[in-house]
């Protein structure tokens, strides 16, 4: 059939009517998903197949096919797609009169608005141009013909799936390459605050590329679950483009809640763990399907090889003991033959610890065999099944994909019914890289590195799965996960004291790294309070590695060697306390012999004097450069201030900051030592002169620090985005009987110390010592303040100090 020699085809009417007929198509509520998707690639088909009609009668052109390609070709037009389409020809006509035609087809497509992705090419032309660029060969697989000769466009599209067949050796490995290249660009969808719905991994992108890898023969993707995933990600993309008016697919934080409105969703946070569920169907088929690959590849290129030693016949496939009822085959951990799953509980933890501990994948249709098969456990648990749950978690790295395997089938809520309230869900906080579950599993990952530090590797590591397990709990989560905690402890088979120990890990996890970053060291209080909440070494011993653990799970922006000290430190202390050793008295701190130092040198010059010290710190995420500033000044009003705002000037970012005053020995006097963590915003760091020259003239007034950081915050205005909450100021109570305690939480904006410190010197108040702790875009300072004469303010002085320092930051 020759559909450009049909003189009936319909007219289609201006592109204004066309819009028009999209724009009334977009409006109707209740024609949403899968039919509006539908119904748009219909209505542009009519109107595509028209301008194909009127461009050929006007150019004469005959033995030509329009072609929808890519997602046009599957019907998955959202809103604001762009199409995808080929201008098909036998090679008869000239190439005048195809590019008249090309014209009249393409020009009214851009009068619309809409983008278009367009070429002209033969058959031979276009399986040439496949041959040489995967993407267009990805998007021929889709081709469907929308006007014109459908026998032209059935001969490409034979052609063209033969070759990707007959080329899959090749190809294939390619596919899988492009693919892990874009989700390093991209990241993956299912942890990310504002996803890339097409281009990360678990998006659009790898479910066309597994639609690729089943038209190829070799191997097919888990059918499970993967058209609701397509389904749920197109259904946002085409809310998104509604919601924004324009073309896009990442899902932006400003976006976000217009866009779950649109989907009928409650909030926002609904929104993201929907689109987080469907990409994590979409990424642990895409591995399934990918292994398969590889694995069917390797027996391809082996095979002639093996039979030729064989004498023609096939080598059985061998089967190694794992475990009772666990073999490997194929590089896979599988359930040996004599395995009985309805009679066997424990085998699917047993299934799991030994394919962690062996570093296998698990077959996913033994996973599958097992969710249909294999009864409950009893309550308790034996202890062969608590055993090989601890046995899993320590496993390190391999833990990660083999908890996947079992999540993906259901059985991690089936074990753990607690875990279905924090699967998938997100984390606003964008310190953190990872959704609350998978963020669980990756603490248990860095504490089964720390086992060899504590007595208990048993508690640590279930301590570490369920230390954030009371998010989504109304509450504080550390406080709302004790009772869930212990409750799941039990379930498992442990003791009364081991449950004890465990809620009170969940509950305490945050209470080393707060209290080592906000709280003064040097206070009795701070000490005792941590001393009074652990109960004992053993339990200290624990929390600290679970404090690591969870920091460095976290993200970059959670640990650094400076944390780390600041949080040993502590530990050592309470240790002590907790060993029976006395905490030392009150009173000003002995300086280090670096600090006594410099001290020395600023009471005799009377000046500011000034260190710095670069060193590379191991932080988790690989190392950084750290530059440790110390200042000492003789006592006198307004350096924290000063100090602060000549860093900002300097376009010094402060990770953290102490500040405190030390008593030189033999009654030299008081000096204020200010210790920073800092880095420089971009470029090279000052030179210590430099910075010592602008304090002193800070000091003296003959610089207007004020004055300078407002020139700059006008000269380059806010940012665009969200705007974030307003600052608190908060007085917080019991946690020091030598001062009172400001805690300041407020975006992390250039001079917001230097704000702060101005606030507290016109408030005629005394800054006994600071903690700052910077954590991504926020800050939170803790500041110990005093009256003139040294001691704690009363509650109403507290209370107006707190409101003044929060309208100088507003």
């Amino acid at each position: 059939m020759t559909g450009a020699d049909d003189s009936t085809a319909p007219a289609e009417p201006e592109p204004g009517g066309h819009a028009a007929a999209r724009l009334r198509l977009l409006q109707e509520e209740p024609r949403s998903g899968p039919p509006r998707r539908a119904a748009l690639a219909g209505l542009t088909d009519t109107w595509l197949t028209g301008l194909f009609a009127e461009a050929v009668r006007d150019t004469g052109v005959r033995g030509a096919a329009l072609v929808a390609t890519g997602g046009y070709g599957r019907a998955e037009l959202s809103p604001r797609s762009d199409l995808d389409l080929l201008l098909l020809h036998d090679g008869k006509a000239s190439p005048a009169d195809l590019a008249a035609l090309a014209d009249r087809i393409w020009y009214p497509v851009w009068d619309t608005g809409l983008s278009l992705d367009h070429s002209v090419r033969t058959p031979a032309q276009a399986r040439k141009t496949a041959a040489e660029d995967l993407k267009v060969h990805l998007g021929l697989l889709d081709a469907r013909p929308v006007a014109g000769d459908h026998g032209l466009v059935t001969g490409l599209r034979t052609a063209v799936l033969a070759d990707w067949r007959n080329q899959a050796v090749r190809r294939l490995p390619e596919l899988h390459a492009l693919s892990r290249d874009r989700a390093d660009r991209a990241g993956e969808l299912r942890f990310l605050l504002e996803p890339d719905l097409k281009e990360a991994r678990g998006g659009l992108r790898d479910l066309t590329a597994l639609r690729a890898v089943a038209a190829s023969w070799v191997a097919d993707a888990p059918r499970e679950g993967l058209a609701d995933a397509r389904r749920r990600l197109l259904d946002t993309r085409d809310a998104l483009h509604l919601a924004t008016g324009r073309p896009g697919d990442r899902l932006s934080l400003q976006d976000q809640a217009q866009v779950a409105e649109g989907l009928g969703l409650p909030d926002a946070d609904t929104l993201l763990r929907q689109v987080y569920e469907a990409a994590r169907v979409v990424a642990y088929a895409g591995d399934i399907t990918w292994r398969e690959v590889g694995r069917v590849l390797r027996a391809r290129s082996a095979r002639p090889r093996l039979r030729s030693l064989l004498g023609g016949r096939t080598a059985p496939a061998e089967r190694a003991p794992l475990a009772e009822g666990v073999v490997e085959q194929d590089g896979e951990a599988v359930l040996a033959l004599a395995a009985r799953p309805d009679r066997d509980p424990v085998l699917p933890l047993r299934l799991a610890a030994a394919a962690a501990q062996a570093g296998l994948p698990v077959s996913p249709h033994a996973v599958r065999r097992l969710a249909a098969q294999t009864r409950d456990l009893p309550v308790p648990w034996p202890a062969e099944a608590r055993e090989q749950l601890v046995t899993l978690l320590g496993a390190g790295e391999p833990t990660v994909a083999v908890w996947e395997a079992l999540e993906a089938e259901g059985l991690i809520s089936r074990l753990l019914p607690e875990w279905e309230r924090v699967r998938c869900r997100p984390q606003r906080n964008p310190v953190h890289t990872w959704t609350v579950d998978r963020h669980l599993v990756e603490t248990a990952v860095r504490a089964a590195a720390l086992t060899r530090r504590v007595g208990r590797p048993d508690l640590l590591l279930v301590a570490a799965l369920l230390h954030d397990i009371g998010k989504g709990l109304p509450g504080d989560h550390s406080v709302a996960g004790e009772s869930p905690a212990r409750a799941l402890a039990a379930r498992t088979g442990f003791d009364a004291e081991d449950t004890a120990v465990i809620g009170t890990l969940v509950r305490h996890h945050l209470l080393l790294v707060e209290t080592a970053t906000r709280r003064d060291l040097d206070d009795p209080a701070t000490v005792q309070a941590v001393a009074d909440a652990v109960g004992s070494t053993a339990v200290l011993e624990l929390l600290h590695a679970l404090t690591e653990a969870d920091a460095l799970a976290t993200g970059p922006a959670a640990w650094s060697a400076w944390r780390a000290s600041l949080v040993a430190d502590l530990a050592a202390r309470a240790a002590a306390l907790l060993g029976g050793e006395q905490p030392p008295a009150p009173g000003p701190t002995a300086p280090s012999a670096d600090q006594e130092r410099l001290a020395v040198e600023a009471l005799r010059t009377g000046e500011p004097v000034l260190a710095l010290h670069a060193r590379t710190e191991a932080d988790g995420a690989g190392s950084e450069i750290g530059v440790e500033l110390v200042v000492a000044v003789p006592d006198q009003p307004g350096v924290l201030p000063a100090a602060a705002g000549v860093l900002a000037l300097h376009r010094l970012t402060v990770r953290a900051a102490d500040l405190r005053s030390v008593e030189l020995p033999d009654a030299l006097g008081e000096v204020l030592v200010l210790r920073w963590r800092v880095a420089a915003e971009y470029g090279a760091l000052p030179e210590a002169p430099r910075l010592r020259a602008d304090l002193v003239r800070a000091l003296d007034g003959s610089l207007d620090v004020t004055a300078r950081l407002a020139d700059r915050e006008a000269a380059y205005p806010r940012r665009r985005g969200v705007v974030p909450p307003p600052p608190r100021v908060t007085v917080v109570p019991d946690v020091s009987s030598l001062a009172t305690v400001l805690e300041v939480r407020a975006p992390d904006e250039v001079g917001l110390l230097h704000r702060i410190g101005r606030a507290l010197e016109g408030a005629g108040v005394r800054v006994r010592s600071a903690h700052v702790s910077t954590l991504g875009a926020n800050a939170v300072d803790s500041l110990y303040v005093t009256d003139p004469e040294g001691k704690p303010l009363g509650p109403a002085d507290a209370a107006a100090l707190a409101a003044t320092v929060r309208t100088a930051l507003s």
